[in-house]
């Protein structure tokens, strides 16, 4: 797939309904926006995880941290008071119809500069699509996959889905001795749209969740003796 230079990015997510932004390209573009000269620690901190309780059949292979943001059209940051995740079962067939209470994220992470470059870097592209948006409520999940020999890990359980939000970003934080892992994209009739691997930290993709679906194929370890895990932050933004 081409890869394509975030300067684009509003125009390709309006056409296309998806975009994929190759790792320098988006670090590039993430530090107009701000400094990511906490980066270190912010990826380390994908180490202090909590499983995620919710999975069907008791699965242990998703880790996760939640938080709310409410970003007006000057791109003014705030962060909310924690409040649970919630998609209705239009969006999620496994997940949707209930209020899910996650661990937040830390205050070290969630004021973090790298973070706040991100979600000005998001503002500043979804802003374009949505110039009439005067706030955005903003989800930020930081999630780890994990897997075993065993046990694959499923980045989206829910399978082909939507979000029900307008904008999504899923920006790769580390792989570590993972396989597969695709990212494919399809229209409201399920025809492939596009397809892609996040393998570099940095690689993004960036979603018109009206516009398509999106989902990830497994991930299983390349040495079954070895951790394996992929580590990626997603964002999404929605009109408030």
């Amino acid at each position: 797939m081409s890869v394509v230079l975030a300067p684009a990015l509003s125009l390709l997510l309006q056409r296309d309904g998806f975009a994929f932004v190759a790792a320098g390209s988006a670090r590039a573009e993430i530090e107009q926006c701000g400094t990511l000269a906490d980066w270190r620690a912010f990826a380390a901190s994908w180490d202090d995880l909590v499983v995620d309780a919710y999975l069907v059949d008791h699965g242990r292979f998703r880790r996760r941290r939640h938080a709310v943001y409410g970003i007006d059209a000057s791109g003014t940051i705030r962060r909310e008071v924690h409040q649970p995740h919630y998609q209705s079962r239009d969006y999620n067939s496994v997940y949707g119809g209930i209020e899910r209470w996650f661990e937040p994220i830390t205050d070290a992470v969630g004021d973090s500069a790298s973070l706040r470059s991100i979600l000005q870097f998001c503002s500043k592209v979804f802003g374009e699509l949505a110039r009439d948006v005067r706030s955005w409520r903003v989800e930020v999940h930081q999630f780890r996959i994990e897997a075993r020999a065993d046990e694959p890990g499923l980045p989206t359980p829910e399978g082909m889905h939507r979000d029900g939000v307008d904008y999504v970003l899923v920006l790769l934080v580390t792989r570590q001795n993972i396989a597969s892992g695709t990212t494919t994209i399809h229209d409201h009739d399920g025809h492939l749209l596009g397809s892609f691997t996040l393998t570099q930290p940095f690689d993004a993709a960036l979603v018109d969740d009206a516009q398509v679906f999106h989902g990830v194929t497994p991930v299983q370890p390349l040495d079954p003796e070895a951790p394996a895990h992929r580590d990626v932050l997603v964002v999404t933004f929605k009109r408030a």
